[in-house]
């Protein structure tokens, strides 16, 4: 009982670090989120000569319309839900480089919970990134991420780091950012 305990504890306490760390910061400030994204696990850096500048343009995240949420129904109890993906936490970072480029780093939270027709399990979660200006495409990008649902549990949570992702000089203080779960497109409403 008292393992138990302290493991709650625990993960109350993990979860409520990572939240601390995660969000989405107003444009212009290069932002940071998604737990740092991740304090920072499998970021790429540039070399310490290279001159980079942080005070750039970084948008705030959209998510398409009706990204936030995937539900997936049972044949009983009048269509019950067997489970659902829900966006969690958005963040990204921009990066101005020394060409007057921007490079982006996407931070993304899913959860899989379980409905009432559900069982543990592993759970695909496709989340879905667009860079943009306009009509042109910086990046577009559908990653699928396995959420797994021990026994006993009802919900999994998981993050996506996307990175590498480099908007040319030109379209550097116009381009915009969407994310969703899914992989279709469109425009959201959460920032």
């Amino acid at each position: 009982m008292r393992d138990g305990l302290s493991r709650k504890a625990g993960w109350t306490l993990a979860v409520l670090g990572l939240t601390a760390l995660a969000g989405c910061s107003s444009p212009g400030q290069g932002s940071i989120g998604v737990g740092e994204m991740l304090l920072t696990g499998g970021m790429t850096r540039p070399p310490p000569q290279a001159v980079v500048n942080r005070d750039v343009y970084c948008p705030s995240i959209e998510v398409f319309d009706g990204g936030s949420v995937l539900q997936v129904r049972g044949g009983g109890e009048a269509g019950s839900v067997r489970s659902q993906l829900t966006l969690g936490e958005i963040a990204r970072e921009c990066v101005g480089q020394t060409d007057g480029s921007t490079l982006v780093r996407i931070g993304v939270e899913a959860r899989a919970l379980l409905g009432v027709g559900g069982s543990a399990g592993r759970y695909d979660i496709p989340v879905h990134i667009v860079v943009k200006d306009g009509s042109t495409v910086f990046a577009n990008r559908t990653r699928r991420v396995a959420a797994a649902i021990p026994a006993g549990q009802t919900q999994a949570t998981v993050s996506v780091i996307e990175e590498g992702i480099v908007v040319p000089a030109a379209n550097a203080n116009s381009f915009e950012i969407e994310v969703g779960l899914g992989t279709g497109t469109g425009t959201g409403r959460r920032g």
